[in-house]
């Protein structure tokens, strides 16, 4: 028999490149495997972001692991980033070992990333709105609560390296169902500080029938603690 070493896809939530996963990323292939870190269109520094759709998200990872004729892929997504593998997903489902949302939303069937926290929604399309190029940015001040476990130094560095995310990214809803139909596994890593997510990690793992494999950390720690996350990933 062959044995297949998988592959991981790593695809960031919103603000953030495909640096924010090179931390484990790279312990990923010292343990062995390879692994694929997505920037998403708009998401990298100097793109254009005017006009982009979740479907441009979708579409870009597809297009990835289709480019590259990836297999036994382990899609992995952050945050936000879970509504691009959820969509993904059905469409590379042949070529996935598994699906792993990490501090992520597992979104519901026609529900935008904005509408999972009605208390913001209003302010949030408002300001995306308002924006020249339809982009939402993060204030300086709340970075702490995305990396409470980070020094200031390390969270003026992380605030440095986002850029504002295209407007359309939370506007837009997927018509697809979640992953579990897909006779694809599942897994949810959910950090023990994370309190960004619109509701408590539990709830969203629990859509698909899941309890959370637990790291510490707050929603960023695959950059503050990528030894736990990696190893995280590589036993989920």
């Amino acid at each position: 028999m062959t044995f297949t070493s998988p592959t991981f896809v790593l695809v960031p939530g919103a603000w953030q490149g495909g640096w924010a996963w090179q931390p484990v990323a790279r312990r990923l292939r010292e343990a062995g495997h390879a692994a694929v870190t997505i920037t998403l269109p708009g998401l990298a520094d100097g793109d254009e972001r005017a006009g982009l759709r979740l479907s441009d998200a979708v579409d870009h990872v597809v297009t990835e692991v289709e480019r590259r004729d990836l297999s036994e892929v382990v899609l992995v997504g952050q945050s936000w980033g879970g509504y691009v593998i959820t969509g993904a997903a059905h469409e590379l489902a042949g070529r996935l070992a598994e699906v792993v949302y990490y501090n992520a939303v597992v979104p519901a069937r026609g529900a935008a990333m904005v509408d999972e926290n009605a208390e913001y929604a209003g302010l949030i399309r408002a300001a995306i709105e308002a924006s020249p190029d339809g982009t939402i940015g993060m204030a300086r001040e709340q970075v702490p609560s995305f990396m409470p476990e980070a020094d200031e130094g390390a969270q003026d560095l992380f605030f440095e390296l986002l850029v504002p995310q295209p407007g359309g990214y939370f506007l837009d809803a997927l018509d697809v169902d979640d992953v579990t139909g897909l006779g694809v596994p599942a897994g949810y890593i959910l950090s023990e500080d994370d309190r960004t997510l619109a509701r408590p990690g539990a709830e969203f793992a629990a859509r698909i029938g899941l309890t959370p494999v637990m790291v510490s950390g707050g929603h960023e720690s695959m950059l503050t603690r990528p030894d736990e996350v990696t190893e995280a990933l590589l036993k989920i």
